[in-house]
């Protein structure tokens, strides 16, 4: 097979609400906090990555890996509407200086999920407002660290809340169906049968303590985090404030390379799904073509793939190995989304996320082995794919899932002392970058 350029990125990502710890100023950190949150634990000091940095770039580094993504906090720079902190910029800049001094390349991500206590309760990521407030941090970002940098991601799975809102609605058709069912069964009876087990109702009554909870910490009953389903309009800021960046990195630094990541499922239609299935893929890549065509290059993040037949969205096969994420152990995705991207977006292409959740590291390796086997194919083929970041560099928070989730390369033993235990899986990623 054809040997991969000496350029060619081999490294790990993380994301800075996810390893860094006590990002305070932040709306994740808020919601932790509240008594009706939707999150299993908060984050608290993650994996006080904030001030280990430079042990963990180490590891990476010494493990063969060339590259590094990982994110800069809004929160931490801009803890309050108008003011920046300098000492956080520093910090960042330390991080980025830590990764040269080790010969390995910043790929870094302006904004990934987590956002400023205070941008939500402006109205978060449906106000109006938003394209001009993340415009004025990347400017600042920029004009103190751009000269450092070749790669910046403005948002991060830029088509997330399109793709929760799309959860959303399937489940709530779900719902309507299984409340039909239960009415036609149980004629006037049917409510009663409804909220056996008190489900509906208990969800029912969260929903409204957490909506008199959300008015009193962001001043909102529903608050507009960057993670909610998307609206329309929703969908429109997430795309103004990506192209506002994109003129502010572009005036600032202009030998900067600019993307921006999306989340991208491996779409396969079964016999009478293909309607269903062209639908998803235009939700998920297609309809953001206009925008994204003048970015330098697109992060291509991808986990498993999505079957879809007559019925709509398909469970993973019968017998199927599963995640702990419950996500298909499915490889082979990668190059398939690689593929179709290529078909229609021209600019580079960078492996920004593709893991595993597992405690079994030989099936990380396995993973790894394939997914890159089919990146070298897309490489040998003659397609621009420039890299490829493994998710996650270490074990961290994984949102509302908390700490169970294990993606990393690298162990963190949280009970003593944040200790750091390098699996196999990371020298065998990094092995890849001699080949």
């Amino acid at each position: 097979m054809t040997p991969l350029a000496q350029d060619f990125f081999i490294g790990a990502a993380t994301a800075p609400h996810q390893v860094e710890g006590n990002n305070t100023k932040s709306d994740c950190w808020a919601a932790e906090q509240m008594q009706h949150t939707n999150y299993t634990e908060p984050s608290l000091d993650a994996c006080d990555h904030y001030h280990q940095y430079a042990a963990d770039i180490r590891l990476l580094a010494e493990a063969g890996l060339n590259a590094y993504r990982f994110g800069i906090e809004w929160a931490r720079v801009g803890p309050e509407d108008g003011r920046f902190d300098e000492a956080e910029i520093e910090h960042y800049r330390d991080v980025i200086r830590c990764c040269k001094a080790h010969g390995v390349e910043p790929i870094v991500t302006l904004h990934h999920f987590s956002s400023p206590k205070w941008l939500i309760c402006k109205g978060g990521w449906e106000a109006e407002s938003t394209p001009a407030d993340f415009a004025r941090y990347v400017r600042y970002v920029m004009e103190r660290l751009g000269s450092e940098l070749r790669y910046v991601c403005t948002i991060n799975e830029a088509n997330m809340g399109v793709q929760v809102a799309a959860i959303a609605e399937r489940y709530k058709k779900q719902m309507m169906a299984q409340m039909a069912q239960m009415q036609q069964a149980g004629g006037e009876k049917a409510e009663a049968g409804v909220q056996m087990g008190m489900n509906l109702q208990k969800m029912m009554e969260n929903q409204k303590a957490a909506a008199a909870e959300n008015l009193q910490v962001f001043g909102t009953a529903h608050p507009q985090f960057f993670t909610n389903p998307r609206t329309a309009r929703g969908d429109e800021l997430v795309m103004e404030a990506h192209k506002a960046a994109r003129a502010v990195i572009r005036e600032v630094c202009p030998g900067v390379k600019v993307g921006l990541t999306l989340s991208l499922h491996d779409i396969q239609a079964l016999p009478g799904g293909e309607e269903e299935a062209a639908k998803v893929w235009d939700e998920e890549f297609t309809h953001y073509l206009p925008v994204i065509a003048e970015d330098d290059f697109l992060g291509v993040q991808n986990y498993t793939r999505a079957r879809y037949d007559a019925n709509g969205s398909m469970t993973a096969p019968e017998g199927a190995e599963l995640t702990q994420m419950n996500y298909e152990f499915y490889p082979a995705a990668l190059e398939h989304v690689i593929r179709r991207v290529a078909e229609k977006f021209h600019g580079e292409l960078i492996v920004t996320e593709n893991g595993i959740a597992t405690a079994d590291d030989t099936r990380r390796v396995a993973f790894i082995e394939q997914a890159l086997a089919g990146v070298r194919r897309c490489v040998a083929d003659g397609l621009p794919v420039k890299g490829y970041c493994y998710w996650s560099l270490m074990d961290n928070f994984e949102w509302q899932k908390g700490f169970a989730m294990q993606f990393g390369l690298i162990a963190v033993d949280r009970a003593h002392g944040q200790t750091r235990i390098p699996k196999p899986s990371l020298a065998y990623l990094g092995s890849y970058a001699a080949r």
